[in-house]
């Protein structure tokens, strides 16, 4: 991803009204924004714009969201924050399952939003910026447990030798618990970490979305909560990595 492309958003909304409020909030956030009514027209425009961010309605005409983030994640790793009137929590799960990084109910507030967007771009500036495939080797020091390896600068993951598609949420959360190593990291200091907000007032829901994007990232890494290869649960508190039998 280059430097222009950084700062570029995809919105996909079959609202123009609302299409034209996200494009506002996030051009004064400083991105260009594309915009697509419908989720083949999003798709097309991910692939060839490779964004930072994307916002994604459920309720498209056609392809509904959960299918169109589905999609997605099968070749890039833009961020997807969902945008749906529904309120249910199964609702937000299956988002987040889906692939979302985040999930905001409609209508939502602009100033919600463009402080999701500006905690996103803080917590980019921790980790660095996702990157692409690169022909030449990667000289970055790389943190390891295991069979497991991950490159902060660069983005990047493998296991066993073999490349690892994460979402960025997935990615960070990734990184948090291999660079704290044995060190226990609640709940909550992950979730204000993949919020980008030290000050981040936790609830329960956050809680509930940090659970589910772990569920996903053990599921990629072939791990188990039941028979942990890389990240054990500390029943309460949060998660850790597990003893390195490799060190």
């Amino acid at each position: 991803m280059n430097a222009a492309s950084e700062r570029r958003a995809v919105i996909i909304e079959d609202d123009p009204e609302i299409a034209d409020l996200l494009a506002l909030v996030l051009s004064q956030a400083g991105f260009q924004t594309l915009v697509a009514g419908d989720g083949p027209t999003g798709l097309a425009m991910i692939r060839q714009s490779e964004p930072m961010l994307t916002t994604l309605d459920i309720n498209l005409p056609g392809m509904d969201g959960f299918e169109v983030v589905r999609l997605i994640r099968s070749f890039s790793s833009t961020y997807v924050i969902m945008l749906s009137a529904r309120r249910d929590e199964i609702d937000t799960l299956t988002g987040l399952n889906a692939g979302a990084d985040d999930y905001m109910a409609k209508p939502f507030r602009p100033r919600e939003l463009r402080a999701r967007v500006d905690a996103m771009i803080r917590r980019l500036a921790l980790t660095g910026p996702a990157e692409p495939h690169r022909e030449e080797p990667v000289t970055e020091p790389w943190l390891a447990h295991g069979g497991l390896r991950l490159n902060p600068s660069m983005r990047l993951v493998e296991l066993d030798s073999h490349p690892v598609n994460l979402t960025r949420t997935e990615f960070d959360m990734l990184c948090a618990l291999m660079s704290a190593r044995r060190r226990v990291v609640s709940k909550d200091e992950l979730s204000s970490f993949v919020r980008g907000e030290s000050d981040h007032f936790v609830l329960d829901a956050d809680r509930r979305s940090i659970e589910t994007h772990m569920a996903n990232l053990r599921r990629k890494l072939g791990d188990s909560a039941s028979r942990p290869r890389f990240i054990e649960t500390v029943r309460g508190i949060g998660y850790r990595l597990t003893v390195d039998k490799h060190s």
